[in-house]
Parts: C-alpha cells; sequence; structure tokens
C-alpha cells in the first residue's frame, strides 16, 4: 500500500462569506482518531462535494456539522455558523439542525403520508398555519423536483413511494425547514442512474438558495456538479480547491493518484 505524508497537502482559501467553517476540528471514537486538524471554509451558495476512500473521515467531518457525532464521539475545534461556535456544548442542537438540514445515505421517509413527512417537523416547530404549511408542502417538493409526480397522492404512504422517489421526499423534508445549509451524505449510492440525475439536477437548483455539502465516491458526480472539493485521506484533508482544479491539475500525488484510480 502507497504512503503519503500528510504535510504535503494544498487548502485554498476562498475568499467568499462563508456559509460555514471549521477550525481546527478533531474527532475520536474513544482512543481511535478519525479526524485530524480540519480547518475548510465552505462558501455560501456553492456545492462542496468530500472525496476520499472508504474510512478516509469524510462522513463523519460531515456530521460534525450539524452535530450529528453527539454522544457517539469526541468532537474537539470550533465550528462557525453566523460567528457562533455550534460546537460548544452549550449550543441548542435542535437550534442548530433547524439551520442545517441532512440527508443520508439510504432514504429513510417517516411511515406516515407524503403530506406528513413534510409537514410533521414543522407542526413541531410551532408552525400550524394551514395556508403556510401547505404553501411549504408545494414549494419543498416542487424544489426537489417531486412535487408533478406525487401532487395527486400527497395523502399516501410515502413508503409506497420508490426509492429515487424517497430520497428526494428526505431532501424535501429538509428544505421545508428552509435551512442555510444542506447536508448530503452519499444520498444517490443506492439509486439507478436515472434516480441519480434527478438528484443531481436538483441539487443543482437549491445550490441557488442554500450551500450543499456532500460526501460522494462517485468522481463523475463530483466532478458534474460541485463548486469545489476537498479530498479525504486517513482523517486529513489532503487537498481543497475548485473541483475543476481537482480533477484536471491537482496539485498533491495523493489527490492525483485517488481521482486517476492508481491509490491503494
Amino acid at each position: 500500500m502507497k504512503t503519503y505524508d500528510f504535510n504535503d497537502n494544498f487548502f485554498i482559501k476562498i475568499d467568499a462569506e462563508n456559509a460555514i467553517e471549521t477550525k481546527n476540528v478533531q474527532v475520536s471514537y474513544g482512543k481511535n482518531q478519525a479526524i485530524f486538524d480540519t480547518s475548510l471554509n465552505f462558501p455560501r451558495f456553492k456545492i462542496i462535494s468530500l472525496i476520499g476512500a472508504s474510512g478516509s473521515g469524510k462522513s463523519t467531518y460531515l456530521r460534525c456539522l450539524n452535530r450529528m457525532n453527539d454522544k457517539i464521539a469526541t468532537v474537539d475545534g470550533k465550528i462557525m455558523y453566523r460567528n457562533v461556535n455550534i460546537n460548544d456544548p452549550k449550543t441548542n442542537v435542535y437550534e442548530v439542525r433547524k439551520h442545517i438540514g441532512m440527508v443520508f445515505q439510504r432514504p429513510n421517509p417517516f411511515a406516515k403520508s407524503i403530506r406528513d413527512n413534510i409537514q410533521f417537523a414543522l407542526k413541531e416547530n410551532g408552525i400550524h398555519d394551514k395556508s403556510e404549511l401547505e404553501e411549504r408542502l408545494e414549494t419543498s417538493l416542487q424544489d426537489a423536483a417531486l412535487w408533478e409526480e406525487v401532487k395527486d397522492e400527497l395523502d399516501s404512504s410515502a413508503l409506497a413511494l420508490s426509492g429515487g422517489q424517497q430520497q428526494r421526499l428526505c431532501i424535501a423534508r429538509s428544505i421545508a425547514m428552509k435551512p442555510d445549509i444542506l447536508l448530503l451524505d452519499e444520498p444517490a449510492s443506492a439509486l439507478d442512474p436515472i434516480s441519480t440525475s434527478k438528484i443531481e439536477d436538483t441539487v443543482q437548483l437549491l445550490s441557488k438558495n442554500l450551500t450543499v455539502i456532500i460526501v460522494t465516491h462517485n468522481m463523475q458526480q463530483a466532478s458534474r456538479i460541485s463548486d469545489y472539493t476537498a479530498f479525504f485521506h486517513m482523517g486529513h484533508v489532503i487537498e481543497y480547491n475548485e473541483t475543476r482544479k481537482i480533477f484536471t491539475n491537482p496539485k498533491i500525488k495523493a489527490t492525483e493518484d485517488y481521482i486517476s484510480g492508481d491509490f491503494g
């Protein structure tokens, strides 16, 4: 197996308004350290891909960004959102997740109707006006490219939808809360090419109004849809740059090897 020098790295400092930024973030599961001193800034209204081999730490890092590692790992360092360190234990994690939504690898719709999947969390957060609930229902489903497929079946079970439709419903459920940031952990890995294409189209449309940070193993997907890409290896970020530069002119040998398939 090839070895790489973790001191050999390259990071672009993006001169734009940050959606979120991490400063010296480290993550440990007991005595096993999964993330080492990771400092990255993510600009607003862009799509950022996190790539790397299985076990490289990219999903662990992603889950830090809305405190999904609470109670299962120790997370040190600062995670700055709107000038607040949301990694501070005093921070209300439920408030954080209103602003930083997340969609997981496998679709996880509630065992409820399509309508209730979207509106349940809204009602739990104090929204009871029927016109606003209906507006958010339609808008989120439209933004997730699902409205035309389900508009006549809103009171049917979400579990009857196809896998691709369920995943877009989960995206709609998240964006109905009007987050600033959407985290996606391998959202298309279990989907067919047509469903994957719809997810990618949806993500690109969403980035006009929010920041999307996506973990993907699919190099073609990262190169197609993201503005910036970070390459993770063994818990370290090796390179962070504009996606086109990562894929056409990487600065670091480890990145070049991974992109070309000559890695490991």
